[in-house]
Order: structure tokens, then sequence, then C-alpha cells
């Protein structure tokens, strides 16, 4: 087994690979506006530091978000790119499933990342392999009071101490955890989210309400 995990759901663009017992190779950057440009050389980094080439890739790991549009799309096309050319299946994993897996914690916590817009992207978990109900969208001040008294990991609970008071790393996700994670659910025989992006809210981009289609004469 070679797990090749790659996440561009946050600021972070990271890769890594699994040999299905543990990280062999990992590189994470932290760029808003380079997903694109970075995500690549972070898989060709990874490959080289394991010492191996794309193809000896047997799976494809893609963090599916929750986040924002564009980048999020970037690891997800890549990921599913990846998978055509080998011939190899492609698992998506919930990006703030990869943030509380790395966390570590077994007791009630959440986990949220920074959603832009003053928002949060969040989730309720009762260990680092259990969440509970669906990743959401909202301000902080409005759930604020519905996860008193719980520990808060990600960026998006370090942006707003207020109302995440006891709020932790890890700040971002990283490729290396989801692809542990991958590998004990493969290992398990445990489902898979596909690889598809989940935005829960429609992209900044909007086509206007006036806008006219120009058709030649």
């Amino acid at each position: 087994m070679l797990l090749l995990a790659v996440d561009t759901a946050t600021p972070a663009v990271t890769a890594a690979l699994h040999d299905g017992s543990s990280v062999v190779a990992e590189s994470s950057s932290v760029d808003a506006r380079r997903h694109g440009e970075l995500l690549l050389p972070a898989v060709d980094r990874v490959l080289a530091e394991a010492g191996v080439k794309l193809d000896a890739v047997t799976a494809v790991v893609a963090g599916v978000g929750p986040g924002p549009y564009t980048g999020l799309r970037v690891g997800l096309v890549t990921a599913a790119t990846f998978g055509s050319a080998l011939g190899v299946p492609v698992y998506g994993l919930c990006t703030l499933d990869g943030l509380a897996y790395a966390s570590g914690l077994q007791e009630p916590f959440m986990v949220a990342t920074d959603a832009r817009r003053k928002e949060v992207y969040w989730a309720r978990y009762e260990s680092a392999r259990a969440r509970v109900g669906e990743p959401s969208v909202d301000r902080p001040a409005d759930i604020a009071e519905q996860l008193a008294g719980l520990p808060a990991v990600g960026a998006g609970a370090l942006l707003y101490p207020e109302a995440f008071p006891d709020a932790r790393g890890p700040e971002h996700v990283s490729a290396g955890a989801l692809a542990s994670l991958a590998a004990e659910k493969l290992a398990a025989g445990e489902a898979f989210l596909p690889p598809l992006p989940l935005y829960l809210r429609r992209p900044d981009a909007q086509v206007p309400k006036n806008y006219k289609v120009v058709t030649p004469k």
C-alpha cells in the first residue's frame, strides 16, 4: 500500500505519503492564495523524499472540505487527475475529521476552520475518530453557547478566542493526518466520502443579476 494524500481546503497546502503503517514523507506550506502553484511541487517533494515514482501510488486520499471554493477544488481536481492517470481509487475525507484525528483528543471537543465572512466551518466530536452530526458554517457568536466548555481545535477557533476560550492547535490540517486516518479506515473496512467538494455555501463569485447574454446576429 502507498497512499498519496492531499488537502487544499484550508490555507495549508499539504501532501503526504503513507505506506499502510506510517507516514513516510510529508510537505506542508501555508499560503491561502497559491494552492494551485504549491500543490504539485509538494507532491514532487514527498515522492522524492520517499524515493518512489508516482506510479507506485496505490490510492489517493483527498480532503473534501468544507472550505472556500477556489482552494478546495485545486486539491480535488488534482486527486481526481492522479486517480484517473494511475487507475487507482480516490477516497474522500472530511478535512475537519483530519484535524480532529490530529488532535488526538479522547473527550468531547469541536473543530473549526476559517470560513471567512466572519464565519467558521465547524463540527462537534466525541473523540478524535468520532464526529457528531454533519459539518456546518456559522458565525462564532451564534454557536458559542451550545459549545461552551468544549476544547476547540483549528484556525477558526484560534481566530475567535472570545467565542472559543479553550482554543488550541493543530491550526491547519496535515495530509499526514489524513493519510493515517485513511489507512485506519481502509484496514477496518470503513466507508469513505466521495471525492467531491463540500462547500456548504455558494461561491463568492456570482453572475450579476442584470447580466445579459449577448448572442451574435
